[in-house]
């Protein structure tokens, strides 16, 4: 039997708001998520049916501080994968509740320690955004190089990147908090792709678009396997096989292959970030 890889969570942030949650299903070995269709599905997270956990979030310190003992509890499983999402507006309007740069940045020493290795990590510098103070044009671009700064003096090489979508509700969001944001032109953002592809080079990392093939066409980036199954399995300590075939109940442009999330957008998120799509509260 191939073993699974399980996603916590493309849908909230588990382990900055619910990591007692988290810690729990994993020593009960089982979830019970609701999922998007409202159909409840029972998850085995037994670590013999389990090839790799992989967590997403905004903020690990919950996790390097093991609280409810989520590192104790993760610690069972044979790999453990990481997405680091740092835009560079955290405690700004745009994200208030998420912890500032620096902040995030100091987290990555002890989450290599974790992760047992930097290719187990990647960073997310998602989403690139825009928009107007004073009269003049402001975008999170420039903290990019001090992100791929950091990232290559620790080994990491993955970053992954997307520009913000303003879907109805994210638009909503934003003229209800009176924030101007700005939707640039493709070609604007393939300008601006091409500029973030420029630094990566640089620094010797490897640029991925999540999820945006106009991004991915720019030279220098590539389309991203947020979760890519060949790459858990060369990372893996055993080599185990995995599911390499690609993830169904993903946008058609995400490349991703199979995975379990054990997220529920009833999970609120308490980011509060101007263009989240997900949160169903806001």
């Amino acid at each position: 039997m191939i073993k699974k890889v399980i996603s916590a969570s493309r849908r909230t942030d588990l382990v900055a708001f619910f990591p007692e949650w988290l810690a729990g299903v994993i020593r009960a070995e089982k979830a019970e998520v609701l999922g998007p269709s409202g159909r409840v599905q029972v998850v085995d997270l037994r670590p013999e049916s389990v090839h790799t956990f992989v967590l997403w979030s905004k903020n690990f310190g919950p996790l390097s501080a093991d609280a409810s003992g989520l590192l104790r509890a993760l610690r069972r499983y044979g790999q453990l994968f990481f997405h680091l999402t740092i835009t560079g507006l955290g405690g700004t309007p745009v994200e208030r509740e998420v912890p500032e740069p620096q902040a995030v940045l100091r987290q990555l020493e002890s989450l290599i320690e974790i992760a047992g290795r930097p290719d187990r990590i990647s960073l997310r510098f998602d989403p690139v955004i825009y928009w107007k103070e004073e009269g003049a044009v402001k975008t999170n671009l420039g903290f990019f190089e001090k992100l791929a700064e950091r990232a290559a003096g620790l080994g990491i090489q993955n970053i992954r990147t997307s520009f913000a979508q303003w879907y109805g509700k994210s638009r909503r969001r934003a003229e209800k908090l009176g924030f101007p944001y700005l939707d640039p032109t493709t070609q604007d953002k393939q300008r601006d792709a091409l500029y973030l592809a420029g630094v990566a080079r640089s620094y010797g990392l490897n640029l991925y678009a999540c999820s945006q093939d106009f991004v991915a066409d720019v030279p220098g980036i590539r389309p991203s396997a947020c979760i890519d199954g060949r790459l858990l399995q060369e990372t893996h300590p055993e080599g185990a096989p995995v599911s390499v075939r690609k993830d169904r109940t993903q946008r058609r442009e995400c490349r991703c292959t199979e995975s379990v999330d054990i997220g529920s957008y009833t999970q609120t998120c308490r980011h509060s970030c101007v263009y989240c799509y997900a949160n169903p509260r806001t």
